[in-house]
């Protein structure tokens, strides 16, 4: 059945365009391997520079979210950032001739109400207005509890070809799931 069961899912995958999926714990040195495999895939799949670039991109954003910012921790694993071992799950594939890159991973229910507003706010910008306001949160110190310089969500969308798109699921207690989808 093992077998079975498993064949069934890698098989569901390719048909869904999946080309790279990872889920459990996720630390930089990880980060650096899915990141060499992506782009060996990019370049045997032959896929202009300019989208690998964005794709490459847009993962690593991604990714390095689910490492700084994940509920769910290993314990004592609290260096900023190399250090750090978060669980999530990060997924690229290939839907209607464009890429996407989505993640997924626990947060706590305080942090999803302002990731939510954020990400509305950015959702609601214009590709000139993403620049501007990526500009100015360059000029100024980075957000309250952030682990890096919070233009992470607004690179994601600027490389993004259409509006990201995110989703909150409550998992009770303190915790919601948190996923963001970009195309490319």
């Amino acid at each position: 059945m093992l077998a079975q069961d498993f064949k069934s899912f890698f098989e569901t995958s390719k048909r869904n365009g999946i080309i790279l999926s990872f889920g459990g714990d996720l630390s930089e040195n990880v980060l650096f391997s899915l990141g060499e495999v992506l782009k060996l895939r990019m370049i045997q799949g032959e896929t202009d520079a300019t989208i690998a670039k964005r794709v490459f991109s847009i993962f690593v954003e991604q990714a390095q979210n689910i490492i700084r910012y994940s509920a769910d921790k290993l314990p004592g694993a609290s260096t900023p950032p190399r250090g750090m071992i978060s669980a999530g799950m990060i997924v690229v594939g290939v839907e209607k001739g464009r890429f996407f890159v989505v993640c997924g991973n626990e947060v706590p229910k305080t942090d999803a109400v302002i990731l939510r507003e954020r990400l509305d706010h950015i959702a609601s910008m214009s590709s000139e207005e993403l620049k501007r306001y990526y500009r100015e949160k360059l000029r100024q110190p980075p957000d309250e509890g952030s682990l890096g310089g919070s233009i992470g969500l607004i690179e994601i969308a600027r490389r993004s070809s259409a509006p990201v798109e995110f989703d909150f699921h409550d998992l009770g207690g303190e915790r919601s799931m948190f996923c963001l989808k970009a195309y490319i």
